[in-house]
């Protein structure tokens, strides 16, 4: 069967300490994985468009295609290359990715060898240039121009940029996660113009803070979508979403399901897996929500990348029939 959808985005390594004080080292992360999971739970045929260096263990490849996924889009490139992630979380709700040497200190614990030298987990991602990670659209392999829908999840910006206008151009429904240090005013104009190759738009509620600064999230949404979307999702945590409609002007508040939270990682990054393939399916991004909450509940409830995977379609159209009982309109 063709290829379906796929998710942009990065591989990553991932260092986290959990709002208990659990220490996870060296783990399989990046929100094109979580993302990936997150749309594979509904889909069969889900692949994901990346970068690597030659320190991206060969083992975690051979684990994402034996969990279903594609990895025709993970191009290894030459050289040691950045690709750690270090989460602190302050609470369920809060993380730091930045001074790890400082988290593990108030936990009576050494900095580990492998973070010497880190700054955040997004170098460049405000950057005009292509950075030696960033997926770009001469990556994309023949069997990824087929696709119904590609979710871009944070990158850097040239990458959205690039890759947005190539999908949209090739008809391909594009959803996008935006990367939050370039959500900043600086670069509003750039962040607009990006927009209008846009179908879905799926900022979290920091981010359009960070942009537009503080006011009505419901003038935020409309502006962003006179942009080009056609569908604006302001992701809210465990207080759900809030969903404007372009095309309608209606707006709708969805819940998040009410998960046993182990780990929040990644829970952002599968919703909006869920959200692509729910919009191309239902056409209807009060529906795609839904999906995209359920998709989030179930990465909720465990740790690690692939956890998720466990889980069926028919146990998350469980999930979905509570979520659609509950979205309230505006």
């Amino acid at each position: 069967m063709p290829l379906q959808y796929f998710t942009a985005g990065g591989l990553r390594i991932d260092y986290v300490i959990t709002a208990d004080g659990q220490v996870h080292l060296r783990e399989m992360g990046g929100n094109a994985i979580y993302s990936a999971v997150g749309a594979r739970i509904w889909a069969a045929q889900v692949g994901i468009l990346s970068r690597v260096g030659e320190n991206y263990p060969q083992e975690w490849l051979s684990q994402l295609e034996r969990a279903g996924i594609c990895i025709e889009g993970v191009r290894r490139i030459s050289g040691w290359q950045d690709m750690r992630t270090f989460y602190a979380y302050l609470d369920l709700e809060t993380r730091v990715d930045t001074e790890p040497e400082r988290h593990f200190a108030r936990l009576g614990l050494p900095l580990p060898d492998e973070l010497s030298g880190y700054i955040h987990s997004t170098p460049g991602q405000d950057s005009r240039e292509f950075m030696p990670l960033s997926p770009r659209p001469t990556d994309l392999p023949p069997s990824y121009l087929m696709v119904k829908a590609a979710h871009l999840s944070p990158l850097e910006l040239s990458s959205h940029c690039a890759l947005s206008r190539a999908l949209a151009e090739r008809g391909i429904r594009v959803s996008l996660d935006p990367g939050e240090r370039y959500m900043k005013p600086a670069l509003a104009e750039e962040v607009f113009s990006l927009l209008h190759w846009v179908d879905a738009f799926l900022p979290s509620a920091q981010e359009v803070e960070s942009l537009l600064g503080k006011g009505d999230p419901w003038q935020a949404a409309a502006r962003f979508a006179a942009a080009g979307p056609a569908a604006i999702v302001i992701k809210a945590g465990s207080k759900g979403s809030l969903i404007y409609d372009r095309h309608t002007g209606k707006k709708w508040l969805v819940p998040a399901y009410p998960s046993q939270v182990v780990d929040v990682t990644g829970a952002g990054d599968a919703y909006c897996g869920g959200f692509m393939v729910g919009y191309e399916e239902t056409q209807d991004p009060v529906l795609a929500d839904c999906y995209g909450s359920v998709s989030a509940s179930f990465v909720l409830e465990g740790f690690g990348a692939l956890y998720a995977m466990r889980y069926t379609r028919a146990e998350a159209e469980t999930r979905l029939a509570y979520v659609k009982n509950r979205v309230q309109p505006v």
